[in-house]
């Protein structure tokens, strides 16, 4: 059986689709089981309850060959680092109780980078938190997440314009969810693995986010251009939408992470998923715009 946390997000659920279709035994910890979908509900067990929560996962987890751990987000938690190590030393206990063979769990690439990264740097905690455990573990690591643009369609409605914190003319590392998905279903699927390591996964793009303005263009049949904003505009933004000051470093740490190179040495090395950035325009951005 393969235990799934977060099988309403963009990742989990489409991992749990895969899995079933793969004819795998699933359950889900789900925090309202009305967010599945009618048909996935049907197929899996369903625990209620939250997976920082020693009670639920060990309703959770008794007889479970794998688990695939994600930590949602949170923007009101007090900082990225205090959110992801709640929930992973919950897991980490959890995963010792019940002997747990296997974890995968959805982290960031950029493992060994030695400066501060805000919310990557919570996600590796996490990872040497939960290897711990002593479980077989594989941290997919992924760079920044093409779904993250769908929140810009209110901006290129209006003007024409997506705005990010990256310098408009290098390259950004990309990756599509369901090749996320894709990637955590293989690895559950075929449990022959051994050890603990990191699994950087990135989309076969080299596109700047200039490059990207164009492609969204194309597909959505109008003008589209790129505009910079400064690390200290973001952090503005992010003040006045509520966030609290620590989380508002976490993401500008991140963001400065990922422009200084937080990515390159795993984008060298990385598995190169399916989804390029066209089909991902034409299949998603388009239709959702």
């Amino acid at each position: 059986m393969i235990v799934v946390t977060t099988p309403a997000g963009q990742v989990g659920r489409r991992l749990v689709r895969l899995l079933l279709a793969g004819g795998r035994k699933v359950k889900v910890v789900v925090r309202d089981a009305a967010r599945l979908d009618d048909d996935v509900r049907e197929q899996v067990e369903v625990v209620e309850g939250t997976h920082d929560d020693p009670a639920t996962l060990d309703a959770a987890l008794p007889g479970a060959d794998a688990l695939f751990w994600l930590v949602p987000p949170n923007p009101a938690a007090p900082s990225a680092e205090q959110h992801y190590l709640n929930f992973a030393r919950a897991g980490r206990e959890a995963v010792r109780r019940h002997d747990v063979g296997h974890v995968v769990a959805v982290s960031s690439a950029g493992h060994g980078w030695a400066k501060p990264a805000g919310v990557l740097s919570a996600a590796f905690a996490m990872d040497a938190e939960l290897e711990r455990a002593g479980a077989a573990y594989r941290a997919v690591s992924p760079p920044f997440y093409l779904e993250n643009l769908l929140g810009q369609l209110p901006g290129i409605r209006e003007r024409g314009a997506f705005s990010l914190t990256c310098a408009g003319d290098q390259p950004l590392a990309t990756i599509a969810t369901r090749d996320i998905a894709a990637t955590a279903a293989g690895l559950l699927t075929d449990l022959s693995w051994t050890g603990q390591a990191a699994v950087p996964v990135f989309g076969p793009d080299r596109l700047t986010p200039d490059g990207m303005a164009a492609v969204i263009g194309e597909q959505l049949g109008r003008p589209v251009r790129y505009h910079r904003i400064s690390l200290a505009e973001f952090a503005a933004m992010r003040r006045s939408q509520g966030a609290g000051e620590r989380m508002v470093a976490d993401a500008v740490e991140m963001f400065a992470a990922q422009d200084e190179g937080v990515y390159d040495a795993d984008w060298a090395k990385a598995t190169i998923t399916a989804t390029d950035f066209r089909t991902w325009c034409r299949e998603v951005f388009a239709p959702a715009f």
